[in-house]
């Protein structure tokens, strides 16, 4: 049986469905061309990260598919109630990247805090002519530890993300409307576990409150937050989506970083995928990575050994 992993996979996850006595096929076709692609090569399992889409036409033009598979959490790229009423499995990902999600936030936030975005660009250009006026210039860095962290999306990765927080020394607040409270154990390298009950509380109540702010929700019709959610806000704070581009205004974010309202912020995903706006990606108080939250080695190996060991369980 064949296995076309569009997007890639870990050796780790070829190494287990060959094992399996699967074949695995790790050519990228272009989209236009997967339907002949899976048809011809007679692919019974099609794997995909964000790149690629399976919408219904090539669902339907291609029923020799078993299984659908997505490397990581969100399933937007994929009809999934439409494949599953045709039969096929559709299988994701969703606790494997959850911690290099969580730490890509604080890379982004610890580097807000400290300038580190503008002072990785401006020292290569001025370190030896303006050291002082760049000193200056990012002095005035704020520590996390003591601070508020708001996690809208209390999910796996919200809650990962308010582990890694919480160990840095953080109250944590978190909204989410389908979880009232949450219990989170943390694992310390010599045994060590402390757990802590976070319970959840009002979207209002969090944007209110929060010093930093992280947005862990999935893909949505409307903005989580507009120009209304910024107002709320405390002035200065520094946020972070490392969610769906789709989430945040981003005009309105532009707009309050202008006013204030927010002081810097890290984007992860855009509207405008794999274009981002122009204004983002020249915007000085933006700290900005190509959709990488998932991609660590260690991620993308429980994602390779996740898909395979479900891929192996429903097609024996």
């Amino acid at each position: 049986m064949k296995v076309l992993a569009n997007d890639g996979i870990s050796q780790s996850g070829i190494d287990a469905l060959e094992k399996g006595g699967y074949e695995v096929i790790t050519t990228t076709v272009a989209q236009e061309q997967l339907e002949n692609y899976i048809n011809e090569k007679d692919i019974s399992v099609l794997l995909v990260r964000s790149a690629t889409t399976v919408r219904k036409d090539l669902i339907d033009a291609c029923p020799g598919l078993k299984i659908i598979g997505r490397g990581g959490v969100g399933m937007d790229n994929i009809d999934v109630e439409y494949a599953r009423g045709k039969g096929l499995s559709v299988i994701n990902t969703p606790a494997a990247s959850s911690h290099s999600v969580a730490e890509l936030v604080f890379g982004h936030l610890y580097g807000l805090a400290r300038f580190l975005h503008n002072s990785n660009r401006d020292m290569p250009l001025e370190g030896d002519s303006n050291f002082k006026g760049l000193k200056k210039a990012y002095a005035k860095g704020t520590e996390l530890k003591g601070k508020t962290l708001g996690v809208l999306g209390f999910g796996r990765i919200g809650q990962a993300t308010a582990k890694v927080a919480l160990g840095a020394g953080m109250e944590v607040i978190a909204f989410d409307p389908f979880l009232d409270e949450a219990n989170l154990e943390l694992s310390f390298f010599d045994g060590q576990k402390i757990n802590f009950n976070i319970k959840t509380i009002s979207k209002e109540d969090v944007l209110k409150q929060a010093d930093f702010l992280t947005l862990h929700v999935p893909a949505q019709k409307e903005y989580v937050i507009d120009e209304a959610e910024f107002n709320m806000m405390k002035d200065g704070v520094i946020m972070a989506n490392a969610a769906r581009g789709g989430v945040v205004n981003e005009v309105a974010l532009v707009k309050a970083i202008e006013t204030g309202k927010v002081a810097r912020a890290a984007l992860d995903v855009f509207e405008k995928e794999p274009k981002p706006e122009i204004q983002l990606l020249m915007n000085p108080s933006l700290s900005l990575t190509p959709h990488t939250g998932a991609a660590t080695n260690e991620a993308q190996d429980r994602i390779g050994t996740e898909l395979a060991s479900q891929i192996i369980s429903i097609l024996g």
